[in-house]
């Protein structure tokens, strides 16, 4: 058997050649859907082709199981609610992380974008509400620069010259999760990380128009926001201002699984 982990170009193509060669597929990360092909691109075809190949289907929660459910025409194989071994990940990586000490005492931002649909006018959006929040004087913004140069381009430009802002290279993942972990607010366009934030307890400010994990907007850690300046803005000055809001999308949280995912996985294929 093979297994691929979620919806990028990389995971359908491991899944379409095992495919052709006739090996069994594992779909680890199945049933996500926005419903929309153009948010995000190309992730939503992929994991929806995925799924149509796969011989199992591990999806991350209940919500995730019923999209699958609905597509039972096209989805043929069968189906097991088994959470995200990218909870199991988080958690065993948080346990190695140091608790931190000190600090400038200011409010720690991080922020992440990369989306392909929001490179252009998105990108520089978003950009222009870190440098209205870099100003308020009582927050760093830590950003970690994606590698494409479309984006990176834009956000070097943008906030390269702001004292308040620090913009490194990709980060080991032992230094995103001790970054998530210390942050007051998470302004981000991942996936992934609308999925692990919720678990640490830390709001996220979703910068995209649709998700394909409603669980964490329900579970109250997630606010879609866009990427309207004034509205990500706006949002953020709430939570960084307004404690009682701030603690209310606070609240450790586990929608998409608490860190044994991997032993439902093994089981559902022994």
């Amino acid at each position: 058997m093979v297994l691929v982990q979620g919806d990028t170009n990389s995971a359908y193509a491991g899944a379409l050649a095992a495919y052709r060669l006739g090996i069994p597929i594992g779909h680890v990360e199945a049933g996500l859907r926005s419903h929309d092909f153009a948010h995000p691109w190309p992730e939503e075809r992929n994991r929806v082709m995925i799924d149509r190949l796969a011989d199992l289907l591990f999806a991350p929660t209940p919500e995730s199981l019923v999209n699958l459910e609905f597509e039972a025409d096209v989805v043929k194989g069968r189906c097991f609610v088994t959470g995200n071994t990218g909870i199991d990940a988080l958690l065993a990586m948080r346990a190695r992380v140091p608790v931190p000490v000190g600090g400038s005492g200011k409010a720690l931002v991080v922020l992440t974008c990369h989306r392909r649909e929001s490179i252009g006018a998105g990108i520089e959006a978003i950009c222009g509400a870190a440098l209205r929040l870099a100003d308020r004087g009582d927050v760093d913004i830590l950003c970690p620069v994606h590698p494409n140069p479309a984006v990176g381009g834009t956000v070097r430009q943008w906030l390269g010259d702001h004292p308040a802002i620090t913009l490194t290279g990709a980060l080991r993942y032992r230094d995103t999760v001790a970054a998530m972990s210390r942050a007051r607010l998470i302004l981000t366009d991942s996936g992934g990380i609308q999925e692990e934030a919720p678990a640490l307890g830390v709001p996220v400010l979703v910068l995209r128009e649709v998700t394909e994990r409603p669980e964490g907007i329900a579970s109250g850690n997630l606010r879609l926001v866009g990427t309207d300046t004034d509205r990500i803005v706006a949002e953020a000055d709430r939570l960084l201002d307004d404690a009682d809001a701030h603690a209310a999308m606070a609240r450790p949280a586990f929608p998409f699984g608490r860190g044994d995912a991997s032993a439902k996985i093994l089981d559902a294929i022994e």
